[in-house]
């Protein structure tokens, strides 16, 4: 086995001892896994670079990673399933637990609700990303490195991209925070340093938009370096640009980088982490031995495009030829992959075109490109069930409908067999909670106020309809999904033009909205060297599509919440970037709007609203909860929400009530 030892720094209770219904209490267990892999094993033969790493005597190279379990202390009262959550960007939570954890990471893992608990879950993480920081709060991997015959470091080079939202002075060479804000360590990643910081082939160049035509900064007006009190100081990690960067332009720099981890060791180390829980005895030291049948991995937004690399590249056997998952839950991933394995790549980049934004996007062969996303791991065994879940915003910013259309644009394309795809309507990147508001602590601010509702009753149903696919055998609900045969997909233009007569909403420029363009990552791409395109290297874009509209602005196809079918307000995947932060009518990444309705039919006149006013869709508070019930009866016989969540959703819509109709409707 892989694991060759879990070393235990932690041992203790999990939320002080508190008991979670028939599970009873919890342990929580942190510490260090350590592993040896063998670089010539066909189920490591797809990792890129590992063929370079250091090896020992008997030929096997090691790392190790950071590991934290959560079970029940009675493995009796477990339910013997383990859900593997691939942590994003290093930041430890408890996931499907509500409410929402916090945004900067913390080693406490709140319970919430406890859900998960309450069902008897086996929980667990470990790193798998090589340029989280040292931190104890963070979960990160100590990844090997790639390296010549001599030992001395294999460079190459690699594009990093950014769209600043206020103006700064200089730029760390690392792909996060998206927002640059001071005063968030927790968000900041290792930077990828340049190989040498006098350079003369390192190009810095500028745009207005993703879309735009590349403008090429002199040389002379740009250091690899950090500005310390308007001095420039010579670092390989970081950019310096004479003047700053301004806030709205899209910088992109190339260079050439000392360093070359092998990124993909990311991949084994969840592999091996969850097959060491489910084959492991205690004689190894598995503190889960004996106690996990069936094994479920879920990761969101880029974990959710890791889970689906991780398919394409056929990792899910392990050295002994089992599979470590039998059910995969990849959320908000659209119709992307990313930068998990190959050379000098970058695990948080998103927008930089590279292997993760060519095809296969679908699961299953499309007329137009004959390998499917699954294809690899069906070829050698050991493919899982698949659930695939986004918001809105993954149709309107990385080309959800990718997995469900051909490539032309043309037609709806059969999905794998052994995977549902669910959109769930109306929704932004992460789940969106009142009061309205239009920024966040770490710098991102939009034009309209931000997505309000809540998906995370959405995310929970298609948790437990994987469960009882894998454990029973109970087919999930059918695809909801937009589709072109029915006329509920249509173009991103054709949506803005719709939403363009309500007031006070700003929509984007249609023509600077995000696409996909082709491009050829060059005659080496295959063994793991990409070639990233420049100005004249793209060619035409992917067709994308979302969700038709109804007469309130509100998505038809997916999975609805109460928020859209007895509606307050017009609920969108996209926002528009806030004037001052720069680029006016751009998308500011992953966030939604929220437009609620106006409350009297007096605002409504004043303001020349199209949609109907609150007071004249709903006599009373009590009618309109009746009216939500109703609406989730609905939603729990297509199995949208489970029965155990109807007071959770009964009582986020009060929530909405109350922020945007209480006060007003009585007095209309």
């Amino acid at each position: 086995m892989a694991v060759v030892r879990l070393e235990v720094t932690k041992r203790e209770p999990y939320a002080g001892g508190r008991s979670f219904g028939a599970a009873g209490s919890y342990e929580k267990v942190a510490g260090r896994l350590h592993l040896a892999v063998d670089p010539l094993h066909a189920a490591n033969a797809m990792i890129t670079g590992l063929d370079h790493a250091a090896r020992d005597a008997s030929g096997l190279v090691h790392f190790s990673t950071a590991f934290r379990l959560l079970q029940p202390v009675d493995p009796a009262l477990g339910n013997r399933n383990l859900l593997f959550f691939v942590v994003n960007r290093g930041r430890q939570a408890v996931p499907f637990n509500r409410p929402p954890a916090e945004p900067d990471p913390t080693e406490t893992l709140d319970p919430g609700d406890g859900f998960l608990m309450r069902h008897g879950w086996t929980v667990s993480w470990c790193g798998w990303q090589w340029d989280v920081i040292d931190d104890p709060v963070l979960i990160g991997l100590d990844a090997p490195e790639a390296v010549g015959p001599d030992g001395s470091a294999l460079g190459g080079e690699i594009v990093v991209m950014f769209q600043p939202s206020v103006h700064h002075a200089d730029q760390e060479l690392s792909h996060w925070p998206q927002y640059p804000a001071p005063g968030h360590q927790f968000h900041r990643h290792r930077p990828n340093p340049a190989a040498d910081v006098n350079d003369p082939h390192a190009v810095l160049t500028v745009r207005e938009w993703a879309g735009g035509p590349r403008t090429v900064i002199a040389r002379d007006q740009w250091q690899f370096a950090r500005d310390e009190g308007g001095r420039a100081v010579p670092d390989p990690a970081y950019l310096r640009l004479h003047g700053g960067f301004l806030p709205g332009l899209i910088y992109e720099l190339r260079y050439r980088t000392s360093r070359s981890p092998v990124v993909g060791a990311g991949f084994l180390a969840m592999r091996d982490c969850v097959s060491f829980l489910r084959h492991g005895d205690g004689a190894s030291g598995n503190p889960a031995a004996g106690r996990i049948a069936h094994t479920f991995g879920f990761g969101v937004s880029q974990c959710g495009r890791f889970l689906r690399d991780y398919l394409a590249f056929g990792c899910n056997l392990d050295e002994s030829g089992r599979p470590a998952f039998d059910g995969l839950l990849p959320h908000v991933a659209g119709a992307r992959r990313g930068e998990f394995n190959h050379w000098q790549a970058q695990p948080s980049v998103q927008h930089v075109l590279g292997m993760g934004h060519l095809p296969p996007f679908a699961s299953a062969p499309v007329p137009d490109f004959p390998t499917g996303l699954f294809d690899r791991q069906r070829a050698l065994g050991g493919l899982p069930k698949v659930v695939s879940t986004n918001s809105s915003s993954e149709y309107w910013r990385i080309e959800a409908s990718l997995t469900h259309t051909d490539l032309a644009g043309l037609r709806d394309v059969p999905v794998d067999p052994d995977e549902r795809l669910y959109l769930f309507a109306g929704t932004q990147h992460g789940p969106g909670a009142p009061p309205l508001g239009t920024g966040t602590p770490y710098g991102a601010a939009g034009a309209n106020s931000f997505n309000t509702v809540d998906y995370s009753p959405l995310l929970r149903s298609a948790l437990v309809h994987l469960e009882r696919w894998v454990v029973v055998g109970v087919t999930p609900p059918p695809h909801a999904v937009p589709k072109l045969g029915n006329g509920t997909a249509i173009t991103r233009a054709t949506a803005l033009h719709a939403l363009g007569s309500i007031p006070g909403m700003a929509v984007l420029h249609a023509s600077h909205a995000p696409q996909l363009p082709r491009f050829n990552p060059g005659p080496d791409s295959a063994t793991g060297h990409v070639r990233v395109p420049g100005d004249g290297e793209t060619g035409p874009v992917y067709p994308g599509y979302v969700s038709a509209l109804d007469a309130d602005g509100n998505e038809v196809a997916g999975w609805r919440l109460p928020d859209l079918t007895v509606p307050l307000g017009t609920h969108t995947g996209w926002n528009p970037r806030a004037p001052h932060t720069g680029g006016v009518g751009q998308l500011l990444d992953m966030i939604g709007s929220t437009v609620p309705f106006p409350r009297t039919e007096a605002q409504r006149t004043a303001t020349r609203d199209p949609r109907p006013s609150i007071a004249s869709r709903y006599a009373s508070r009590e009618e309109y909860l009746r009216r939500v019930d109703r609406a989730i009866t609905r939603a729990i016989a297509s199995g949208w929400i489970l029965g155990e969540d109807r007071g959770l959703v009964t009582s986020l819509a009060d929530t909405r009530w109350q922020a945007f109709a209480a006060g007003e409707v009585a007095t209309a």
